[in-house]
């Protein structure tokens, strides 16, 4: 069965929403071609075009600034996360950083294609990178609509394009050995369509190796608090800018981000970098 939405409870009572996962199965067809050559051929070519799409990228954010369109659910808004990399952007001297947000509380990537406003606004064109994201994903049923879903969506994004991207959330309080499925969800799913991912979940791990008593969830346990916000932004900034920002002691403090009120301390910023870079270096698809 997919995860009950009684596994998730602060999505279906924060947001009154339907269900984080409906019920679904597909089939997947897979080619059962075993010759070598073609096999390294078609590997060749998803490599070239993952290294065209990260030139391309860089060249457009030089010139241009990057547009960058969110698709997801309330592991998204809160805390404004797309605004929250948008402040980074401009802390870092950055060109414009222009974003539009489609998200709705519990959503999954499914029942954003079934509503079709994010179809439509992938279909307006003019976006760099579409960041697709939803639950955690760790059952096996959920991970399956993950992937179904996000292949949908890339197919779309492609021919609007754009690059897509993944966002790797994280479980529950009450489902830390979920932790790993999550990682692998979503991994899957950035591979599955040679997309971006965004391993937010993997840097809250290596935060929390770094300070266990780091403060992440919100009272729900599951929503982030500010500082699991900026966590997340700071993987998604150093992915799409290929680098992080200024130093946390200098006159760009990124702790005084316009807009946002975020309570760290140098040390600690600090070693959320730490985390972020090391997501991004072991798990991170550019």
């Amino acid at each position: 069965m997919p995860e009950p939405v009684s596994e998730y409870p602060a999505l279906r009572t924060r947001h009154n929403s339907r269900r984080l996962m409906k019920q679904a199965m597909y089939k997947r067809i897979t080619s059962r071609r075993s010759d070598g050559r073609y096999v390294a051929s078609a590997a060749l070519a998803l490599l070239l075009i993952i290294t065209c799409s990260g030139r391309e990228l860089a060249r457009r954010e030089a010139s241009e600034g990057l547009r960058v369109l969110f698709i997801g659910n309330s592991l998204t808004y809160t805390n404004d996360l797309p605004s929250l990399v948008e402040a980074m952007a401009k802390a870092a001297g950055r060109k414009r950083f222009t974003h539009k947000s489609v998200v709705f509380g519990g959503f999954s990537l499914e029942d954003h294609w079934n509503r079709g406003d994010a179809r439509r606004a992938i279909a307006e064109g003019g976006w760099d990178v579409v960041v697709l994201q939803q639950g955690p994903s760790a059952l096996p049923e959920s991970r399956r609509l993950l992937i179904e879903y996000t292949r949908r969506f890339s197919r779309e994004i492609r021919a609007a394009g754009a690059r897509p991207a993944v966002y790797m959330v994280w479980p529950s309080t009450g489902r830390p050995g979920d932790f790993d499925a999550v990682s692998e969800s979503y991994r899957l799913a950035a591979e599955d369509v040679g997309g971006m991912l965004f391993p937010a979940g993997e840097a809250w791990r290596a935060a929390w190796r770094r300070d266990p008593g780091l403060a992440l969830y919100s009272p729900d346990g599951l929503h982030p608090t500010m500082a699991g916000s900026y966590l997340s932004a700071l993987v998604i900034y150093e992915q799409l800018y290929e680098g992080l920002l200024a130093d946390p002691r200098g006159s760009r403090n990124p702790g005084r981000l316009k807009g946002f009120k975020i309570d760290l301390t140098a040390e600690q910023l600090d070693m959320l970098w730490a985390a972020a870079r090391e997501a991004n270096e072991r798990f991170g698809r550019p």
